[in-house]
């Protein structure tokens, strides 16, 4: 009677998994490189390229450094985990999973902190935007950033109007010859709906009135009161995106550790 003959199915790589992985970072991959592209670009015309000290001139924030951030670490991101699921190759892999783990770590910690310490957070978020304020004709973009962020959130300033006085061209003192002494950009005004043609001289002395006055003109509610009334009216929402967000990466941190794991397997039979 001939003998039996067992056959053992050798460990392999899933397929599903590794293109899978493949497929989500390289969407990552060319995105944040998109993002770097921009944010380099809006830095060469702007002159950043070619004098690198014009980066720490500014005295306020430059919203380029959120593309060339964000695109950056996008870029690093996508590239392990492509390449590495593409490669099979296990230190890319395990690179994208510790740098993956790291940022989720850091966004729960960052939320938590937030939590916490909120009395702070709403200081250093005063602090900042006066910063800003202060640098707000120094650089284009900036200066776009806080007009969009006024007129999204029908604010003026961080805490009030008054919170323009920081800044040279604004401030009520004797000895400012501008245009705009004593006034507010146009993006602190609140817009006539019959309005066609966008007035941008509206905040012109606006805050020699008294503030009753003040109120039918301009926004006099600060950003940072707004802000966190938009967060709290909008809280379902904003929780929902930072918990998708985490389920992603904890999705993909998952996802590499397992590949990583067939890989070794994989070794193991050589």
């Amino acid at each position: 009677m001939p003998g039996k003959h067992q056959h053992f199915q050798e460990p392999e790589v899933g397929c599903c998994g590794k293109y899978f992985l493949f497929g989500f970072n390289i969407v990552f991959w060319v995105l944040g490189a998109l993002f770097l592209a921009i944010g380099l670009w809006a830095w060469g015309e702007k002159g950043v390229l070619s004098n690198i000290s014009a980066l720490t001139d500014l005295g306020g924030f430059d919203p380029v450094w959120l593309f060339v951030v964000v695109g950056g670490v996008m870029s690093v991101l996508g590239f392990a985990g492509c390449i590495g699921a593409l490669r099979e190759n296990t230190f890319l892999l395990k690179f994208f999973s510790v740098f993956l783990g790291l940022i989720f770590f850091l966004e729960l910690a960052t939320g938590i902190l937030a939590f916490v310490f909120k009395d702070w957070i709403r200081d250093q978020l005063n602090l900042f935007i006066n910063n800003n304020v202060k640098a707000y004709r120094d650089d284009i973009d900036l200066q776009n950033l806080i007009d969009f962020a006024q007129e999204y959130w029908s604010c003026c300033g961080a805490r009030g109007p008054n919170d323009w006085n920081l800044n040279i061209y604004f401030n009520c003192t004797d000895l400012n010859p501008s245009r705009e002494r004593c006034g507010v950009p146009f993006s602190c005004c609140v817009r006539d709906p019959a309005e066609d043609v966008l007035n941008t001289q509206c905040g012109y002395d606006v805050r020699l009135k008294l503030e009753l006055e003040q109120q039918g003109s301009i926004h006099t509610k600060g950003c940072v009161g707004q802000f966190e009334k938009w967060l709290q009216d909008n809280l379902i929402i904003v929780a929902g995106v930072f918990v998708g967000i985490a389920l992603l990466q904890i999705f993909g941190i998952c996802l590499a550790q397992n590949l990583v794991s067939d890989i070794k397997a994989v070794k193991a039979n050589w």
